[in-house]
């Protein structure tokens, strides 16, 4: 029997994973809503076949994604960090980090969670599309650009509105399987 999935999860093996396992799943844990927004940003550019090959180093290099951890980084980690073959060695892109770190701690102040704050653009529940074809998922939404409207207001880099979208789709904040895909309905 063949499974068909999205067109985009190809036959990469780590690929295939990441779309059967994650990608789509409404996900509501604070420390990895923070990770997937850092590492959409990070792919700014680039593929996010290429970020997903460096997860784990991303992972180690910025203490899992603890924003607790993260705010306390000084110029000395910014330079080692900046010096690991493991990232993306963008010095606005780690910085970003960094500064994202700040404007999340913020929002879970403010709202209890950054799940409370990031799923009110999507009223608390999955947008379910109906896409037939790849060709027809749209690159952002006006979701997506009032989330990076608010996001950018709040002190956070690198959340276009493109990052945003795909950070939601990522987050399964969007279901964006295409409908013949098996995790369509799942």
């Amino acid at each position: 029997m063949t499974i068909t999935r999205c067109a985009w999860a190809g036959s990469d093996p780590l690929y295939v994973q990441y779309h059967d396992a994650e990608w789509g799943i409404p996900a509501h844990d604070d420390r990895h809503l923070f990770e997937m927004l850092n590492l959409e940003g990070a792919q700014a550019g680039l593929s996010w076949i290429t970020i997903l090959r460096k997860r784990e180093n991303y992972r180690a290099a910025f203490d899992h994604f603890d924003a607790q951890k993260i705010v306390q980084y000084d110029d000395a980690k910014i330079a080692e960090l900046l010096q690991n073959p493991g990232i993306v060695r963008n010095k606005l892109k780690v910085n970003g980090v960094v500064k994202n770190a700040r404007a999340f701690l913020a929002i879970q102040e403010e709202f209890g969670s950054f799940d409370a704050f990031i799923w009110r653009f999507v009223d608390g529940a999955p947008i379910v599309n109906h896409w037939q074809t790849l060709a027809q998922v749209p690159a952002q939404t006006v979701e997506a650009q009032a989330m990076s409207k608010e996001l950018k207001k709040r002190g956070f880099t690198f959340v276009g509105p493109t990052i945003c979208y795909a950070f939601m789709q990522a987050c399964g904040m969007v279901n964006d399987h295409t409908v013949d895909c098996f995790r369509y309905g799942s």
